[in-house]
């Protein structure tokens, strides 16, 4: 425990945080997430957050030991897409029971489930996640990774992350630790090149990197390791020979990219494959750092050729829904890394944010919103849900996009809501994925539905009848006088 509590400490302290850089020496210590609420929902634990970025890597064995029901809160929680083994969505966990802990046989469990998954499925690799019940009781993960190691020979990676220590943020930085102690530089590849890259914090969500990586093909650039999007341990393992790293959600992996420059030499920049112009960038900037790194200047023309050619295919297929969507308002309830590229792409095709999310923002990514939207006004550091509604049934906002947790606000308030987040089912990376964003907001606001839902029901419509009801005696009543007062209803009916 005590080798955790200082694990921790050192990744609060990080360098490479404009934030932290802002605080004194005391409280730069005691990082930037404010304590969980016992009782409340936290949004994530430490355990979450260590399985969310270590999860996407394909091929390895992802074990938990701990109860069964925190294999079941976590498992398969983000849409992340493999490209080839199908290893990583399958669920291991010990299963601890309350005999085992009172026995003491939480150690001899684990070794025991190691061997069975060695046995079964031969992965390359195998990671141990303990949670707050493992954590507790002091079985030694370490231990019993190291043992397992060298018994079944084949690399045990302890992720020392339980839940109880923090937020699930500080549990994506704790997952970049066990990388760098345990998987990063443990082999040494023979194909080295001059273009080799690291991407660093992209996930695959939807598959969307794959809608980025042929534009880096055509360029000849190689990803050496994509952690931890359709990952392989091997290519992480061997990722300490990239030239050159983008970083692409830094809330979760700054520490990582920055001690593998320290390390390595690897210098990187953070960057976005959202919206057109981000995109051209990001690609610019790899080039640059490539050829800072010794290779052929040549490439730099190559990119600005290809940057060019994919540029006018995607505002060429824009240019049908801008008359569609310039105008239109829309609310960005999401974090992080989107919270300022998403907020670019969509002011690129003429759509007025009218406000965005920065609760999980970094101070780099709030400077970034300023600089695109003149005005900070737009940018909402906390709003509750009552808040959230109240801005939607005014009709302050077209379409809200966010994560499914708010989904039910802004359906309730009769508003078109598209997912943004991990839970999507589509790509919205690089330039084919922003024409695919662009066509899922034009869907989204223009459904009739919309219209449909917000049209006052038949009973609420009063009718202005002029004639009054024949008489329902059916001694004085006639058939023409009821076929009369029928029409006269059907009329008013379908004025309403």
């Amino acid at each position: 425990m005590s080798l955790l509590r200082a694990k921790i400490q050192d990744v609060f302290n990080e360098p490479a945080c404009e934030k932290n850089h802002g605080k004194d020496a005391k409280a730069s210590k005691k990082g930037c997430s404010k304590p969980l609420t016992p009782g409340a929902a936290a949004g994530g634990c430490a355990f979450d957050g260590a399985k969310i970025v270590l999860q996407p890597i394909t091929d390895v064995a992802h074990l938990i030991h701990a109860p069964l029901a925190c294999e079941g809160n976590s498992w398969d929680n983000r849409g992340a897409a493999s490209s080839g083994p199908t290893l990583w969505r399958t669920s291991f966990t010990t299963d601890l029971t309350e005999l085992d802990v009172v026995m003491g046989q939480g150690e001899r469990k684990l070794f025991k489930a190691i061997r069975e998954i060695k046995e079964a499925y031969g992965p390359p690799a195998i990671f141990v996640y303990p949670t707050c019940v493992t954590a507790l009781i002091g079985d030694d993960i370490e231990a019993v990774c190291k043992r397992a190691a060298e018994k079944f020979g084949l690399p045990v990676v302890p992720v020392n992350a339980p839940g109880f220590v923090g937020s699930k943020n500080l549990g994506n930085k704790l997952a970049g630790e066990a990388l760098l102690d345990h998987v990063i530089g443990t082999v040494e590849p023979d194909d080295a090149g001059p273009y080799d890259i690291n991407i660093l914090g992209e996930f695959n969500l939807s598959g969307e990197f794959w809608l980025v990586k042929p534009l880096l093909d055509r360029l000849g650039i190689r990803v050496r390791a994509c952690i931890p999007g359709d990952a392989r341990y091997f290519d992480i393992a061997c990722a300490h020979r990239a030239r050159a790293a983008m970083m692409v959600c830094s809330t979760a992996l700054i520490n990582l990219a920055r001690k593998m420059e320290q390390r390595w030499d690897i210098p990187f920049f953070e960057g976005s494959f959202y919206g057109i112009t981000d995109t051209s960038e990001a690609l610019r900037q790899i080039s640059q750092l490539l050829v800072k790194k010794g290779a052929d200047p040549a490439i730099l023309g190559r990119t600005e050729a290809l940057i060019a050619e994919e540029e006018a295919i995607a505002w060429k297929k824009l240019a049908a829904y801008r008359p569609r969507l310039e105008g239109k308002r829309v609310l960005l309830n999401t974090g992080g890394v989107k919270s300022w590229s998403v907020v670019r792409a969509l002011t690129e095709i003429g759509i007025e944010i009218v406000g965005t999310s920065v609760k999980k923002s970094t101070v780099e990514d709030k400077e970034r919103i300023k600089h695109i939207l003149k005005d900070d006004n737009h940018m909402l550091e906390q709003i509750a849900a009552r808040e959230l509604y109240a801005m939607l049934s005014e009709h302050k906002a077209d379409i809200m996009l966010s994560g499914g947790r708010t989904q039910f606000i802004a359906l309730k308030a009769k508003t078109p809501w598209l997912d943004i987040n991990q839970e999507r089912q589509h790509p919205y990376a690089g330039y084919d994925g922003m024409v695919e964003l662009v066509r899922q907001i034009d869907l989204a606001i223009h459904n009739p539905i919309w219209r449909q839902v917000r049209e006052p029901p038949p009973w609420d419509c009063q009718p202005a009848v002029e004639d009054e009801p024949p008489s329902t005696n059916r001694e004085t009543a006639t058939v023409q006088d009821l076929k009369k007062f029928a029409g006269t209803m059907a009329d008013d009916f379908g004025e309403c």
